[in-house]
Order: C-alpha cells, then structure tokens, then sequence
C-alpha cells in the first residue's frame, strides 16, 4: 500500500491489518510515555485546505508518537491565499523532502491527483476530499465497532443523515460492506444520492422502523455549509423525523452503540441526552482516531526511507528507526508485520 486514498480501494486484509495493528497502537493510549521510534527521521506534512479541528489535531499527534517530524500546513495564511496552484504547493512540499502528505481539501479528487501526478513522491492520505471520501474516518468508526461488537461480519450498521453531502457516509459503506457488515443508510429522499445503485448498501426514509434491527446506529451532521437549497423545510421537522432521542434510543437493542463522526450538532440530528448516554462512543471515537492513523502512517511509511513515484518501493529495505528490522514490502499492508509496539523507549 502506497498511499491511503478510498476506503474501497482496502482489501479485507489490508482493512484488517489496519485495524490490527490500530490494536497495538491503541495500547500506547494507557502508558506513561506515548512515544514509538518508529517514524525517526521522517516528515510528515498535514496539508489542510479545509477547516478542521479533529483530524488535524488527531493526525498531528498520531505521527508525534510515531517520532516524525511534523508540518503543519494551513490555507489561511499561506500563499494559497496569493493563488498559488495545487502542484505548486506539492512541488514546494517535495522540495522540502516530505514523506507523507496528509490531505484534506475541499474538492474531490485532490489528494488522488497529488498521489498521481508525479509532483512529489511521498506517500498521501486522503484526510477528506469535498463530499467523496473520508477513509481514515471510517477505520476508526470500524475499530469502535469491533472493539465494542466483536466480529462485523453479519452485524446491521445503521447510518442517518445527510448522506448527500458526507463524505463520511460513503467510506463507511464501502468499508463495513468488505468487513461484511449489512449497512443501511436512512435519509429523507432529498439528502440521498440521486443514483445509490453503485452503493453496497440498503436505504430507507423511515429512522423508526431501522432502529429495533440496529447493533450500531450512526448519526450525520446535517452540513449547511455545503447545502445551497432547502433540502428539508425546517430543523425542528428534521429533528422530528431523523433526529435520535432518548425515546428513538429506546428502541435499540441492548448491546448497540451510538457513533457520530463529529462535529455534532446537539439537538438537531442527535440530543444531548443521547450524545452523553453511556451507550454513546463518541469521545471514545477521538481516542481511536489517534490509533488508527498512528497505524496508517506505519504502515505507509515505516518501511522504506527512499519512496519513488512507481506504485511499489523497496522490498528490502530495514530501518533502526523501525520498530521492525525483519519486515517484508511495508508498501502491502498484507505483508508480515512485527508487533509495532514491541520496541518502546522509555
């Protein structure tokens, strides 16, 4: 695996090496020192177009663990307010010596183009892409799950909201579907892609009759900021009829959780009561976002310190910066791979 850029692009077992070893990264939330050697001497270069507080934050110290070295990029402020392009940008990156860009941008397809333009030739993880993908969120919802649910294979995932506009939504479905979840997405007609037949998923217009059937229900935010038409005709109708209150949680069955990718609106498409309900694992999404992307930027970029614009690297290359000195091609999250916690410094 060369970049990180869909999640329908991951395998069954590349998604479960991800998560595996999401696992082992995950330990490290309870030492004294949050610290690996892993990424010794690498660059990691978050590149953010768009706003954003959790997945900037969560990126940067996911790749502070690793040991990386951090830059921080920000649209505001930068010469992106001038007009410089996209390639300018990554070629400006490349000349720094990055090794891993982390991308969010409004428009779909950018972090795509950056990973094959041949502008630079480090590694690229989509961090969101305009309403396409957001494939490091939906890891980290899929890890919630499984640490909570066991096994996703034949569990009935629920997503509600504004499936129009979430690029959320759609990582999600294509990763549970190849973790062999049923999904289902509810949204009134107006918040749903006109054409959903390409999506491994079923839908429906109605939360109520969706959530007796649920073992994880997933709210949306309803994102205004990219709406330019009435999609609904009121919040408090919206509310009534796909938001998730302590009497619609009532209908769940007793071992299923609550999820929400955040920024949540409290009221609208979730209440508050239910947000801070001990069946709600938001905050604990947070804390595995830090695992997850700890695990991705491993994965990409532990194994060979000379990445080329081809789609493979090095198969023997060993680094004593690696928590691995016997790994085979990193660029595979199918390879065998040691325990990346193994090796820790005190």
């Amino acid at each position: 695996m060369r970049h990180l850029l869909s999640a329908g692009d991951l395998s069954l077992d590349e998604a479960n090496l991800i998560l595996d070893t999401a696992e082992e990264m995950r330990s490290l939330a309870d030492r004294p020192i949050k610290k690996l050697p892993a990424l010794r001497g690498r660059t990691v270069v978050n590149l953010f177009f768009e706003d954003s507080t959790r997945t900037r934050i969560s990126f940067e110290a996911a790749a502070k663990r690793l040991s990386a070295d951090v830059i921080n990029f920000s649209a505001k402020g930068s010469s992106v307010s001038k007009g410089e392009s996209l390639k300018d940008t990554a070629l400006t990156l490349q000349a720094m010596g990055a090794d891993g860009v982390v991308c969010r941008h409004g428009s779909s397809g950018a972090p795509h183009l950056l990973a094959t333009s041949g502008w630079m030739t480090g590694s690229v993880v989509n961090a969101g892409d305009g309403t396409h993908e957001h494939p490091t969120q939906a890891l980290l919802d899929a890890f919630t799950m499984r640490r909570h649910l066991g096994s996703l294979d034949g569990r009935r995932i629920t997503i509600v909201g504004d499936v129009l506009h979430s690029r959320v939504a759609r990582s999600n479905v294509l990763l549970l579907s190849t973790l062999g979840a049923e999904v289902t997405v509810v949204a009134p007609p107006t918040l749903l892609p006109v054409d959903m037949s390409a999506w491994p998923c079923n839908t429906s217009y109605d939360l109520d009759a969706a959530l007796p059937k649920s073992d994880a229900v997933m709210m949306l935010r309803v994102q205004r900021e990219r709406m330019n038409d009435a999609f609904f005709p009121s919040a408090r109708e919206y509310t009534r009829r796909y938001g998730l209150d302590v009497h619609r949680m009532a209908q769940l069955p007793d071992e299923a959780i609550v999820l929400h990718p955040g920024p949540m609106n409290r009221g609208m498409e979730i209440s508050a009561d239910v947000a801070d309900s001990t069946r709600s694992v938001i905050v604990e999404q947070v804390t595995n976002g830090v695992a997850i992307r700890m695990a991705v930027l491993y994965l990409l970029l532990s194994g060979s310190s000379d990445t080329t614009s081809t789609d493979t690297t090095s198969t023997d290359t060993t680094s004593t910066d690696s928590p691995s000195t016997d790994t085979t091609s990193s660029d595979s999250p199918s390879s065998e791979t040691t325990n990346p916690t193994e090796e820790t410094t005190a």
